[in-house]
Parts: C-alpha cells; sequence; structure tokens
C-alpha cells in the first residue's frame, strides 16, 4: 500500500473519529460560557477547573497504560486478541470498582485534604465517574480495534449530549421552575456548583451501559473461540489467561508512570495553582485561567482525533517495510494543520473571546500560549511511537519524569510572582524540552525519516506570519475587524503554500 493511499485513509478514520472528539469537544466546549456566565462566582469555576484537573490524573492512573497495552497484543503475532479483550477488561473493571468504592469510604478526609471539607460528596461523585471511565475505555478501545468509528462516534457524542442536557436542566432550567412541586422536592438552588458533577455521573452511567454490548461480545466471542481459533490461550479460561496479563503488565507499567508523568504536565498547573499562588483569591483566578485555557481547546480537540485513529494505525502498519514512511508523513501533515489551527484561533481571538463571559478575558493573554503547548504535545506524541514499538517504554517514563520536574519547579519558582502566566508557560517550556529530546534519542532506536527541511519551512512561514500580523496590530491605528482581515489574507496565504507545497500532493490519487 503506497504512502499517499495510508495517509488517505488515516485521514479518513481521522475524520470519523472527529466527529466524536471535535464536534464532542466543541459541544462541551459550550458549556464554558454556560459556567462563567451563570455560576455566580469566578471561584465556583475555579473548584470545576481543579477537581476535573485531579480526575484526569485519577484517570491515567486507573487505565495503567492497559489501553495501549490492549492495541499492542491485540496486534502481537501469537497472541489471541480476544482473550486480550476480555483479560484486560476484567483488570479493569476489579480495579476501578475497589477505587470508585474507596472515594465513597473515605471521601470525608480527601475532601478535607483537598480543600472542599464542605462537600465531600464531589469527591464520591467524581470517583465513580472516573472509575466508570476508566473501565470504560477498554470498550472503546475495543471499537476502535474493530474498525468501528462511528460506533465509538455515536457513543461519545451521546455522552456529550447528555452532559450538555443535564447541565442546561440544573443550572437554566432548575432555577426557572424550583417552585414546582416535582423540583422543589429534591432541588436545591443554593447548590450550584455541585449540579455540575451530578450531571456528570448521570451522563457517565448512561453512557456505560450502552458499552454493555460490546464487552457481552467480548466475553461470547472468546468462549466460542471465534477470534483467532488457531491460537491457544496461553494460560488460564478463555476470557483471562494470567501469563498474558502478567505480559502486559511489563508492557504497560512503564506506560503508567509515563502515563501519570505526561498528565501532570498537563494538569499540575491547575492542581497546584491554589498551593503556590500566594493571593487571596486563588480559586477566582484559577477560575480565570481555567475558562481562558478552555478557549484554546480546538488544538486539543484536533490533536486528541488524530491521536485516536493513529495510534491503531502505527500498531497495525508497523509490520510494513515503509511504516516509516507512513510515520514520517503524518507527522508532517500533522505539523501543517496544527500551524492552520494556531493561526486561525490566533487571528479570531477577538471573537472567540466572546465564548466566556467578560469578567474572564483578563487571562486570554495565555490563549497563544496555550495553543503552541498543544502543537508541542501533539509532536511529542507523534515522536513517542519510536519506544512504543520497539517495547522500550521505559524511555517514555523518563521523559515524562524530567517533564514533571521541569513543570513543577517553572511553577513553584514563578506562579507566585507572575499567577496564572506562568502555570501556561511552564507546560510549553516542559512539551517543547520533551519534543525535542524524545526525537534526538529516538533517532538511535528507530530511523524514521522525518522531513525536517519542509517542517522547518512551514514554522518559518508561521513565525513571519505571526510576526507581521502584530506588528501591524500593534503599529497600525486599526480596530479589530480590520486586524481580522488583515489576519484572514495571511492565513490564505499559508494555505495557498500549504496547497503548492504539499497539498497537491496529498489529495493526488494513485
Amino acid at each position: 500500500m503506497s504512502s499517499n493511499l495510508q495517509m488517505k485513509i488515516l485521514a479518513k478514520e481521522t475524520a470519523i473519529y472527529g466527529v466524536s472528539s471535535i464536534v464532542g469537544k466543541f459541544l462541551n466546549w459550550l458549556l464554558v460560557p454556560l459556567y462563567t456566565y451563570v455560576l455566580q462566582q469566578q471561584s465556583d469555576y475555579g473548584i470545576v477547573t481543579n477537581l476535573y484537573a485531579w480526575t484526569a490524573l485519577l484517570l491515567v492512573i486507573l487505565t495503567y497504560g492497559m489501553e495501549t497495552g490492549f492495541f499492542r497484543f491485540a496486534n502481537k503475532e501469537g497472541e489471541n486478541a480476544q482473550t486480550v479483550y476480555t483479560t484486560t477488561l476484567i483488570m479493569l473493571f476489579t480495579t476501578s470498582l475497589l477505587f470508585a468504592a474507596a472515594c465513597v469510604v473515605w471521601q470525608v478526609p480527601i475532601a478535607n485534604a483537598l480543600g472542599y471539607p464542605s462537600h465531600s460528596e464531589f469527591i464520591a461523585l467524581l470517583g465513580i465517574v472516573v472509575a466508570m471511565d476508566a473501565f470504560a475505555s477498554i470498550p472503546f478501545a475495543y471499537l476502535r480495534y474493530k474498525k468501528r468509528p462511528l460506533q465509538f462516534a455515536a457513543l461519545k457524542l451521546l455522552f456529550v449530549f447528555l452532559n450538555i442536557v443535564l447541565n442546561l436542566f440544573f443550572l437554566v432550567l432548575c432555577p426557572k421552575i424550583q417552585d414546582w412541586a416535582i423540583i422543589s422536592s429534591w432541588y436545591n438552588p443554593d447548590y450550584g456548583v455541585g449540579y455540575v458533577f451530578v450531571a456528570n455521573i448521570l451522563a457517565t452511567g448512561i453512557q456505560t451501559l450502552c458499552l454493555l454490548p460490546a464487552v457481552v461480545e467480548g466475553f461470547r466471542v472468546a468462549q466460542e473461540g471465534l477470534a483467532t481459533p488457531t491460537v491457544p490461550v496461553q494460560s488460564g479460561s478463555k476470557w483471562f489467561s494470567w501469563h498474558l496479563l502478567k505480559q502486559m503488565l511489563r508492557y504497560s507499567l512503564p506506560l503508567l508512570v509515563l502515563g501519570v508523568c505526561g498528565i501532570m504536565n498537563q494538569t499540575l498547573d491547575r492542581i497546584l495553582f491554589p498551593f503556590f499562588y500566594d493571593g487571596a483569591d486563588a480559586q477566582a483566578q484559577l477560575g480565570i485561567y481555567g475558562a481562558c485555557f478552555k478557549v484554546a481547546m480546538v488544538m486539543m480537540m484536533f490533536t486528541q482525533a488524530f491521536r485516536y485513529a493513529y495510534e491503531p494505525f502505527v500498531f497495525a502498519k508497523h509490520k510494513d517495510k515503509k511504516s516509516v514512511e507512513a510515520y514520517a508523513d503524518a507527522m508532517k501533515y500533522y505539523i501543517i494543520f496544527s500551524y492552520m489551527i494556531l493561526l486561525g484561533m490566533i487571528i479570531y481571538l477577538d471573537l472567540l473571546k466572546f465564548i466566556i463571559a467578560p469578567s474572564y478575558w483578563e487571562g486570554l493573554k495565555i490563549v497563544p500560549v496555550v495553543l503552541w503547548t498543544y502543537i508541542f504535545q501533539g509532536v511529542y506524541f507523534n515522536l513517542s511511537f519510536w519506544y512504543k514499538l520497539t517495547d522500550k517504554t521505559q524511555w517514555g517514563a523518563y521523559f515524562s519524569l524530567i517533564g514533571v520536574v521541569i513543570t513543577f519547579a517553572l511553577q513553584a519558582i514563578f506562579v507566585p510572582r507572575i499567577g496564572y502566566m506562568a502555570s501556561a508557560a511552564s507546560s510549553t517550556v516542559c512539551f517543547f524540552v520533551l519534543m525535542v529530546l524524545s526525537y534526538f534519542v529516538g533517532r538511535k532506536h528507530l530511523e524514521i525519516p522525518y522531513d525536517l527541511r519542509r517542517i522547518g519551512i512551514y514554522t518559518g512561514i508561521v513565525v513571519a506570519i505571526l510576526a507581521g500580523y502584530y506588528a501591524l496590530a500593534h503599529f497600525l491605528p486599526i480596530n479589530e475587524w480590520t486586524k481580522m482581515g488583515i489576519g484572514t489574507i495571511l492565513l490564505i496565504i499559508y494555505c495557498a503554500l500549504f496547497y503548492r507545497l504539499d497539498g497537491r500532493t496529498l489529495i493526488k490519487k494513485k
């Protein structure tokens, strides 16, 4: 299969997964104005920002690299793919159930430690949500493995739809009809931000129930031996293999360190900010930072959609002798389209800012910084496959530990001095360093012919466009609409250059 055809298949699957990722994240993105306009104080959104940062970290811990481990062993020669699936399911179900029970039992001391003594139920609610999400990661991985992107997208969008509807119900509708007997019997108008977490657990629970057919299918097929009947299970039943589990844990546990450190690099800014910031309004400042951080989420949506398609693509194509060429092309096109999003977000920021309340606009200066963070993060994700494909996942742990040290040190030093701008910049520096380290170390283990010359050309073009845009906006007495008009022309120039340099080659049929 030619590299161009592989890129078209990858692009198609990225587009389908993007329905759930981009459209879903965009719809969730619309909750940001709801929260910033409806919640009474900026500190309320600070609570949402802080606790959801914790849940992101806990989700990585509870999956402990088994999602990637599933793809690796399901595609590994000599392994029964269906037994890999059911073994992973049983393991994740057990650990997730234990975690949920612990959060319910010890919700009070945990809430006290995090600074929410009056709302310990937040801990119980989010603990159950994280447990369900951790378990659901494997059925979702199974749908990706089975090339069912439409089903995957439908279930992801179901959660988004339910979460939005329930948030609107609790935060907008209920205050207007709270005098109705059926509502007043349980609704508490002073509970406020708590209903954000109530909506989440209800939506997550329904999504988990909808995944049960994929779970049942896995056990049924494994029992009937329909998956790969020529590959016997090495030990244990058709549903569970201790021998296989030990191999998967040996492969995946280094990814746990990698994942924990990686997500800490993404969320430490929101977890540690209340501890490092000296001002009395720490939660309010965190709310401003969290809301403006969300403005830059378009880049994260694109990166996540790409990741969903790229991970199974890489493992499936690893045996192809020309796979390294496909990896190099994927990197180049990822960077090209990321730069396109970067330019669009910066140029139209004066429009995008209206998705959050004006009281949060002071934090918009972090948006360009966060966009660069997401680009470096996406490039690092592309580069990371050299140690996953060569089973040297310990290198990922080393890099991530370095990233945690960088992030923690920069925040500890600069957050007390310059506030949330230091939080944003620390993540950018972290992923830039990790990107560079992964590239140079990876060259010694898996040689991939990245087109650095062409990538450098695009980077130079983007830097020149941004420099010109900022210079014109700063030195010329123009209004916001004229500035966006000039920016639009510059964006069109970038798109035209892309078409001339690589666009025609990408769409050319072979």
